[in-house]
Formats: structure tokens, C-alpha cells, sequence
């Protein structure tokens, strides 16, 4: 197979086993593994250079998390996947990112072919501000058969965005049979209570070929963590509180999780046509969500009494569509095995607002709004090429190359006229409460496309050292090409010990969000004096703004990384590995902060005719250093009458450096309002340096029960003040069983965060009045603390 590769990291050294059972793990060391490694598909995933983690589909689902990215976040500690509230799309759409960098440095394919990305940018105070990222909850854990992690970078590979590694999600392939699932739940306060049923089956096609077909609905009730609001609601009456105030309900903020509702059907499906197979699989999703935004008190100057006399809150339900579809031919052409393939995704964020209002019309203003829609495509045509070679010292050399054609497209279609006039009424602030609309200036219909050619060669020169190197040249029609490379290498040097090495360059092209996103919207910014509402422009490097500030187009972030691991396979089952790394990154495209004519005289101008308080871009600003070491080991005890236990541990370490910021001429000597303190710490402190597991596994007949304690270490940020917040390690337990009551019905249960664990609360004057109390951008695992449920599994 190709575009899939096989040289990789033991699969016994993974985070997980490929396999739970004794019979499907033989299965599976029979089968060929997809790993994401290499391109060749000569090996299995014990040979390997780099590091992968594969994580089967029954070990996602083993602690009963329902959501693909969680659990991927506590199946591999170097993934990240935070939790946020209150940061508008984002509660919809988290970030997830790997290894310490931003969310799209890590390239997420699927079945070996490129996946889209969300059409959401990331604007307010999350883990990768700035970025956009894969929707990985958009692909159901029903369809997911494993998940191969290569934590290495793979540009000269699979070209733009691989700096960090690559996520390989390997849908299910069965020709028959199948299974249903309904799970339901709710954590220890009674909140968040959720269910979800989900699903799989496969048919027979032709001899050798299948169809398989999986589902899922999922809905998903809101949490709140808020704290009770002390502050005035209500306007004096004849100079005296309201009488209301000492009945009204404090509990007035949205600060927890985000309730959804989420549908998704895949299918994978393959049929021998000819002399080779052809093959297609894809899907759609369909979430819609709901957080809640800053609440508007009766008295603010944001509310219509008419309309709400006791205040509101505006409640974000954007609903979010992502579909994909691949199809492809395999065969045969004199001595080459040749994979033509071709696909295309999308993704839609639609923009919508309820329980709102534009304060600027009046009591005349409607409630609910279409804020308008981000769209971004992408379209992808390859062939890929693979054979042997005969070599020196009677080895083979192993040959792939190939073709890519890849057009990306971003649109923002405007909201609807409500969402973002001003109407004039008293002088009150125009647009949607929550979230102002799109205005028809930020409308864009834009697209860019790239040409790609790699080579890639591997070779096992003697029975103990293998070898390989890659180059790729990528031709985009904005900013001209790019050539990418990797040297990779591993010696055994007896039965049980291996040492392997890889260097590589890698870059990652601007994405379309970041080339053509532009939006002017209310913003909630503390300047020392509280929360104050800003109209804050985000321009893209287009607009006349940037050029008047002499912002040029955006570039390519380029990155050289350098890794070395150690690998120890036991004879009694015992597996080690430990690798280090270092990524090296320069002109890593940014966020900026906000600019105000106060700042310069240059600034001033540039915003004058823009009808914004303030303004931010995306530029090239920062080269970063990030290291780190990331140590599994596995083993399996065989226990007679007492059953089997099987021991995983995996850690992860990485730090973040910030070596250089470059800055456009005309805005030189501003770094601490383009580049501050916060953004600093968001990029070097937000992710913990430190998150490891250690997960216990054991399986007595029909019964199998686990226990895993996650490590999530400290982190760190900062507010507009330049206070920093030190948030402390945390471990986190999860507890669950399951029991085969028949040949085909399975019955589950168990606890996540068994101990009911929260992150430190923030500093008082981080906390807006106390209704903050924990952070609600970056918590590594929430703060919706302990959550049980139970499932129950019917395969047929």
C-alpha cells in the first residue's frame, strides 16, 4: 500500500497494544501495518527509524471517552487537546497540537491521504492563537480501527504542516459482521450528563473486497464551573438598589464545557477491479454547539430593557459541517505498484447567535442572528510509485516517488445586516451581542495551489543497519517553492538493543485561514480598568491597513529538526524506548496583539479610515527552539489462574525557547504590543513541559478492568498586567470494567478523574469578580472534574 509507509518504531514499544486479545494481536503482527513512517510499505512497524505510537480502536474507547481528540490526548502524553470557555469558535473547535508546538504543525491523514482543516481560526486566547487545526471530533471513534502517532517531522514526505509529526487515522475494514454502542453519562456535579450511540458494520464486495460503515449520534448536555457574579445588576431606583438584586440569580455566566449535538457517518470501502483494487471512503459530520459569551447585565449599556429586563446571556450556537471523500486505484505497472488517488474536504463554520441582541436598533431588534460563515476546501490528486531494487551487499533498495497537485480555498460570506450595523439607538454599541457579524468588507473568495514531487529511498544494507532519505520539492502560486529533506537511521546492535537517528528540514506553508481571514468584532480587553468593549480589527496581509504598515505577505515557517532514540526489546516481553528531539523553527507566523493609534503616529493613519479601535495581523515574527525526550516501555505478565496483566507506561517532556523576533520596519520598537508578555507565555508555558501515564491493564476470563493515572505538569499564564499564574501538576485516575456477559453482548462501566480532580484556581484578579475561577483557555484536562457512566456493546 502506499502513501502509508511500514518503517516505524516496535509496535511493542507503543503507548498502547496494537491489540487487546491474544487472537487479534496475531492478526494484527501478521497484517501490514499502515504507519506513517516512511512511504514504502516493505516492513512492519517493529523496524522502524522514528518513533510512532499506535493506538487500536478498542483502546480509545477503553475509558469510555466519547470525544476522538480526548482520547488521543490520554492515549499519547506528547498530544495536547485543552479545554476553553468563552473563546467564541473555539469552544466549538479546540485546538489540539502535539509535541509543544502549534496546532497546524501536525499533518492529520487519514488512511494515508491528506486531511482538511477546520475553517475556523483560532482568535482568543487559546493554545494556538492564530492557528488553525484538523476537527478530529468530526471523525467518529466507531469508524476508527487505529491511530498511528509519528512523532518526528515528515515534510520531505507528506510536504507542508508535518514540523511536529503526523496523526494517521486507519478507518475500520471489516466484510462482516459489526457492533452498536449506547454509553451515557454525567460528571459528579450533575451537569454535563451526555449519551451517545455509535456504530459499525461491514459488507462483503466481490471475493476479497468490503464495505464498512459506521455511525454515530452524540449529544452532549453544557457544564458550569462559574462562580456567583457580586456585582450591581440592575439601574438605581431613586437612587437605591433595585429591589430585584437580593432575588436575582448570580449564577449568571456560561463557564464550562460547551453542550453539542453531533452527527457523523464514514464509510471505508475496497474491490479488486482488473488487475489492481480500487478503493474510496469519506464522510460528514454535523455538530451544532452552544457556549455561552460575557453576560449583560440590565444596566449595561449592551442591553434593551424591553427586550431583556433582567439582563442576558448571548449563547454562540455555531454549527459546524465537515465532509470528505476519497477515492483511488491500485495496481501493478511494469514492476511498480502504483497508487493513484484523489480527494476533496470541506469544512463550513457558520456563525449563529441566540438569546442576543444589536443594542443599536433598539427595542426593536430581533434575538437570534446569523453572524456569517467561514468556509475552507481543499482538493487533493496524487500518484505514487514504489519497487525494489537490486543493491550492494545483496540488499535491495527500496524506491518511491511521486506526484501531488493540492487547492485550498477559504470563503467568509457576511451575516445578515442585523448582526453588524450600527442602527443609531441612544448611542448604543452596534452588532450582535456575543459576537459581532462579518461585515460585507470581510467577504473573501480566495484559493492558492501547490505542485509536489518527492523521491524517497530505504535500504537494509546489512541484517543490522537501515537506512533512508527523502526529498521533497513543493511549487505554491503565492509565495514560490520550497525543498524539504530527511536522512534517517538505525543500527541493532545485539537481539535487543537498537540506537536510531533522523534529521530533516520541514516547513509549513501559511494557510488560507491565515492568508485571507479579516473580521472587525467587539472584544471584552482589560487595559488595567476592567473588561472594556473594543472594536478590534483583525486584517489580513492584503488589506490596505497592512499595507500601510508596511506588512508584507506572509512566508513559509521553515523548521530543522534533529532526533536520536534508543530502543530495548526484551526477551521476557519488556519494551523501552527513548527519544530525544530538538525542532527548530524560524519565522513562525503569529498572531500579532493589538495595535491602537496611541502607539504611533504610522498606526494611526493606517486605522483611520478603518473604522477599528485597534488592529492585529498575521506576520512572520518569532524563531523558536523546542526539545524534548519522550520515554514508553511496555510489559506483559503472565499471571496462570490470576489471568494477564499488561503495564504501560509512556512520559513526555518538551520546552519551548523563543530565539529571535523579527518585527516589519515600520513597526520596530512596538515587540511588546505585537509580541507581549501574554503571547510569550501562551507560546513558550501554556502546555505543560511535563504529562506522562502509567496504565494497568488486566484480563481474568470474561473480565477485564483498567486503571490509568495521567500526569499533567504545571503550566503557566500570564494576564494583560503582565502577572503570571503558575498552575500546579495534577494527576488524574481513571478507573473502568468491562464484562463479557455473552458471545455477543459486552457490558462496561467506569470513572474519569475517579478523585474528583480540579486545576488550581486563578490568581483573585484573574478571576473577573470571582466568576473565573479556573482558567478557562488552556486547562490541560478540564474543569469539569469527576464523570462516571456506563456502556453497553451488542457485536453481531
Amino acid at each position: 500500500m502506499l502513501s502509508t509507509g511500514a518503517l516505524s518504531s516496535l509496535t511493542l514499544m507503543n503507548t498502547t497494544a496494537i491489540a487487546q486479545e491474544d487472537t487479534s494481536a496475531t492478526v494484527e503482527a501478521e497484517e501490514r501495518i499502515q504507519v506513517v513512517g516512511s512511504r514504502l510499505s516493505m516492513r512492519t512497524a517493529t523496524d522502524g527509524t522514528a518513533p510512532v505510537d499506535i493506538i487500536s480502536g478498542e483502546e480509545l474507547t477503553a475509558s469510555g471517552i466519547t470525544e476522538t481528540a480526548r482520547a488521543l490526548q490520554y492515549a499519547v502524553p506528547s498530544f495536547n487537546f485543552p479545554s476553553s470557555s468563552i473563546t467564541d469558535g473555539s469552544d466549538a473547535v479546540r485546538p489540539a497540537s502535539l509535541r509543544g508546538l502549534s496546532p497546524d504543525h501536525t499533518l492529520v491523514l487519514v488512511n494515508g491521504k491528506r486531511r482538511h482543516m477546520s475553517a475556523l481560526v483560532h482568535l482568543n486566547g487559546t493554545t494556538g492563537r492564530g492557528s488553525s487545526n484538523v476537527d478530529l471530533n468530526a471523525i467518529p471513534i466507531s469508524s476508527i480501527k487505529r491511530i498511528e502517532v509519528l512523532r518526528d517531522g515528515a515534510a520531505a514526505l507528506y510536504g507542508s504542516d508535518a514540523i511536529a509529526g503526523v496523526i494517521n487515522i486507519v478507518l475500520k475494514d471489516q466484510s462482516e459482521g459489526g457492533s452498536i454502542t449506547a454509553n451515557a453519562g454525567q460528571t459528579y456535579e450533575g451537569d454535563g450528563e451526555q449519551y451517545k450511540i455509535h456504530g459499525s458494520t461491514g459488507f462483503a464486495l466481490g471475493d476479497d473486497g468490503h464495505f464498512t460503515l459506521s455511525a454515530e449520534y452524540h449529544h452532549k448536555n453544557k457544564t458550569n464551573r462559574a462562580g456567583l457574579d457580586p456585582r450591581q445588576q440592575y439601574p438605581l431606583v431613586d437612587g437605591e438598589l433595585d429591589p430585584r438584586e437580593a432575588t436575582f440569580d448570580r449564577l449568571n455566566h456560561h463557564v464550562g464545557a460547551a453542550s453539542f449535538e453531533n452527527k457523523a457517518v464514514f464509510f471505508n470501502a475496497a474491490i479488486a477491479a482488473g488487475e489492481g483494487e480500487f478503493y474510496a471512503f469519506g464522510g460528514v459530520s454535523d455538530r451544532t454547539s452552544q457556549s455561552g459569551a460575557f453576560y449583560r447585565r440590565a444596566l449595561d449599556n449592551r442591553n434593551i430593557l424591553e427586550i431583556y429586563p433582567d439582563g442576558f446571556l448571548p449563547l454562540l450556537s455555531p454549527e459546524t459541517q465537515d465532509m470528505s471523500g476519497y477515492v483511488g486505484y491500485r495496481f501493478n505497472l511494469a514492476g511498480w505498484d502504483v497508487d493513484a488517488s484523489a480527494g476533496y474536504g470541506e469544512s463550513e463554520f457558520q456563525y449563529r447567535l441566540e438569546n442576543s441582541l444589536n443594542a443599536s436598533i433598539g427595542p426593536s431588534s430581533q434575538t437570534q442572528f446569523d453572524a456569517g460563515t467561514l468556509t475552507t476546501d481543499e482538493l487533493n490528486a496524487t500518484i505514487d510509485f514504489q519497487r525494489f531494487f537490486p543493491f550492494v551487499n545483496n540488499s535491495d533498495l527500496a524506491v518511491a516517488f511521486g506526484v501531488s497537485y493540492r487547492e485550498n480555498s477559504y470563503q467568509i460570506a457576511a451575516g445578515e445586516e442585523a448582526s453588524y450595523i450600527n442602527g443609531g439607538y441612544d448611542n448604543r454599541p452596534g452588532g450582535s451581542q456575543g459576537f459581532t457579524g462579518f461585515k460585507p468588507e470581510s467577504e473573501v473568495d480566495q484559493s492558492r495551489d501547490n505542485t509536489g514531487f518527492y523521491l524517497e529511498v530505504e535500504n537494509m544494507l546489512t541484517a543490522n543497519f537501515q537506512w533512508g532519505a527523502a526529498v521533497r520539492y513543493e511549487d505554491y502560486s503565492d509565495f514560490g517553492s520550497n525543498t524539504s529533506w530527511k536522512v534517517s537511521g538505525r543500527y541493532d546492535l545485539n537481539d535487543q538493543w537498537a540506537v536510531r537517528a533522523t534529521a530533516n528540514t520541514g516547513f509549513r506553508a501559511p494557510s488560507v485561514q491565515q492568508l485571507y481571514f479579516s473580521n472587525i468584532s467587539t472584544l471584552f480587553v482589560d487595559r488595567g480598568d476592567g473588561l472594556q468593549p473594543e472594536q478590534s480589527g483583525t486584517f489580513n496581509n492584503i488589506s490596505p491597513v497592512a499595507s500601510a504598515l508596511g506588512i508584507e505577505g506572509l512566508e513559509p515557517e521553515e523548521s530543522q529538526s534533529f532526533s536520536a532514540g534508543l530502543v530495548y526489546n526484551g526477551y521476557e516481553g519488556f519494551t523501552l524506548t527513548i527519544d530525544a528531539f530538538q525542532i527548530a523553527i524560524d519565522d513562525r507566523i503569529i498572531l500579532s496583539g493589538d495595535l491602537s493609534p496611541q502607539d504611533s503616529d504610522a498606526v494611526a493613519e493606517a486605522l483611520a479610515a478603518s473604522g477599528a479601535d485597534n488592529a492585529r495581523f498575521f506576520v512572520n515574527a518569532v524563531d523558536t527552539t523546542t526539545r524534548g525526550v519522550d520515554v514508553v516501555a511496555s510489559q506483559t505478565f503472565e499471571l496462570d489462574d490470576m489471568g494477564s496483566l499488561r503495564a504501560q507506561l509512556a512520559y513526555g517532556y518538551n520546552k519551548t525557547e523563543i530565539d529571535d523576533i523579527n518585527l516589519p520596519v515600520l513597526l520596530d520598537g512596538l515587540e511588546d504590543n505585537l509580541f507581549d508578555g501574554v503571547e510569550r507565555t501562551r507560546m513558550t508555558r501554556s502546555v505543560p513541559r511535563n504529562s506522562g501515564s502509567v496504565a494497568f491493564t488486566h484480563t481474568l476470563g470474561d473480565l477485564q478492568t483498567r486503571v490509568a493515572f495521567n500526569y499533567f505538569g504545571d503550566y503557566v499564564l500570564e494576564n494583560s498586567q503582565g502577572v503570571q499564574t503558575e498552575f500546579g501538576a495534577k494527576w488524574v485516575t481513571d478507573l473502568s470494567a468491562k464484562y463479557l456477559l455473552t458471545d455477543q453482548l459486552t457490558v462496561s462501566a467506569g470513572v474519569q478523574n475517579l478523585f474528583d480532580e480540579y486545576p488550581d484556581k486563578q490568581r483573585p484578579a484573574s478571576q473577573f469578580n470571582g466568576i473565573f475561577m479556573y482558567p478557562n483557555t488552556n486547562a490541560p484536562f478540564g474543569f469539569n472534574g469527576g464523570y462516571y457512566y456506563a456502556e453497553l456493546t451488542y457485536n453481531f
